[in-house]
């Protein structure tokens, strides 16, 4: 039996996932907006579901939208962004009780279909414009969720490294946008976008829970309706450029810990038949605590506070992470350059292989075990345009060998070292 069911429907604009299951006494909702990363619309993008969560027709102010969800028998809803390769996604969540559990005449799924159709489709409009309070008051959030990754020097990091990696490409671009753009923003330009995106954008919806898929798409068809489009394709040229040689930036502040953090090209994305061989090599490498980063740069050489590496499923970008004093940044980046060769070499031994293996399929198992995490693997399908199921997520893992993990090591390539250095020492 499969471990996850999914039913794809095709709807005028957007697509239905329903995914049926027992295992959880709510059910989920979850709408995906994506359209590829720009320079002129990632703020628009950043502020756009926060206004429209911020008040709506029926309920014009937040106070009223989170009594209504608290009417739901306390359901939940939220917006939050990512970034996927070259996409930028807006994602609207709501949890709601199953009403087996409930005493409960009216439908509550039903129920969060139109509170999902409201807040989409019925947002607080005056005169061609959305309400300027609202928009006034999400400009000053969004201006704090940004100003904030200077303070979390780990984020900071990572965002400096992906500026000074993919300078040319949109992928440098920060899910929050940039605060440059925010005072350009107002209440008419930004409803202007909004009409363009749901327009323009590939839309998703699903539908996670013990329901009847019948059901489900009865109430989709009444409370959601769009205009059919031609999802945008994000320009993947600029992800293939070689580096001539590797970059190194450092900069320096008032920090007792450094960051030293290195932005890898792998030229291996979801779609493409080795992807399976990088999510292995990246295990090995770096990605879990049995790793060669974490044991010997952390563990055997005592020169961090944490060494890891990160793989970003559709872009071809490996991340190496260490937080180190500024006095070890020669060893530390001469020791992770050798764990590389060795990858690449084939110094791996089988009981490595088979350990990282055995902690990705409990990882995969760990994120199903969600709705969330369900949702979030299968949508890595609409985004690599390849159809995977979990099942043989877990069987091509199992089946790539020692030779495939090689094979991808030798596609990697350093790329960009970024330092941020504190100033013990000095």
């Amino acid at each position: 039996m499969a471990l996850v069911n999914e039913t794809i429907i095709d709807k005028n604009g957007y697509k239905l996932h329903i995914v049926p299951t027992d295992k959880y006494k709510t059910i989920t909702l979850m709408w995906k907006m994506k359209a590829p990363l720009k320079e002129e619309t990632i703020t628009k993008r950043a502020l756009l579901p926060y206004v429209l969560q911020g008040g709506s027709e029926k309920y014009p102010t937040s106070t009223d939208l989170r009594s209504y969800l608290d009417d739901l028998y306390g359901a939940s809803f939220y917006v939050d962004l990512g970034k996927k390769g070259n996409y930028h996604v807006i994602n609207f969540t709501m949890e709601v009780a199953n009403e087996k559990f409930l005493k409960e005449s009216e439908s509550l799924l039903e129920r969060a279909f139109s509170f999902m159709h409201e807040v989409l489709q019925k947002p607080l409009v005056e005169n061609g414009s959305f309400n300027q309070d609202i928009v006034d008051d999400e400009k000053r959030s969004l201006k704090q969720r940004i100003e904030s990754v200077y303070d979390d020097k780990m984020r900071y990091a990572n965002a400096r490294l992906l500026e000074e990696m993919y300078k040319d490409d949109p992928y440098s671009l920060h899910v929050n946008g940039r605060l440059d753009d925010i005072d350009q923003l107002n209440a008419s330009n930004l409803y202007q976008y909004y009409e363009q995106a749901f327009a323009e954008d590939e839309l998703d919806l699903y539908v996670v829970g013990d329901v009847q898929a019948d059901q489900v798409e009865t109430m989709a068809d009444s409370f959601l309706q769009f205009t059919a489009r031609t999802p945008q394709l994000a320009d993947a040229s600029s992800s293939s450029s070689q580096p001539a040689e590797v970059k190194e930036v450092k900069e320096k502040q008032d920090i007792k810990q450094g960051k030293l953090h290195i932005g890898c090209r792998t030229y291996v994305a979801y779609k493409d038949e080795d992807y399976f061989a990088m999510q292995l090599f990246n295990g090995i490498f770096g990605g879990f605590s049995h790793s060669k980063l974490f044991t010997n740069v952390r563990e055997k050489a005592s020169l961090a506070y944490y060494a890891a590496s990160r793989l970003e499923s559709h872009k071809g970008f490996l991340m190496i992470l260490s937080g180190i004093d500024s006095k070890n940044y020669e060893q530390a980046v001469a020791i992770i350059r050798e764990q590389l060769s060795d990858m690449k070499d084939g110094k791996i031994s089988d009981n490595e292989l088979e350990q990282t293996k055995a902690v990705l399929r409990n990882q995969l198992l760990e994120t199903v075990d969600t709705a969330r995490g369900i949702i979030e693997m299968l949508y890595q399908n609409v985004v690599g345009g390849r159809e995977i199921t979990i099942d043989q997520w877990l069987e091509a893992v199992e089946r790539t060998t020692k030779e495939e993990v090689v094979s991808a090591a030798g596609k990697v390539e350093m790329d960009t070292i970024y330092f941020l250095s504190g100033t013990e020492g000095e």
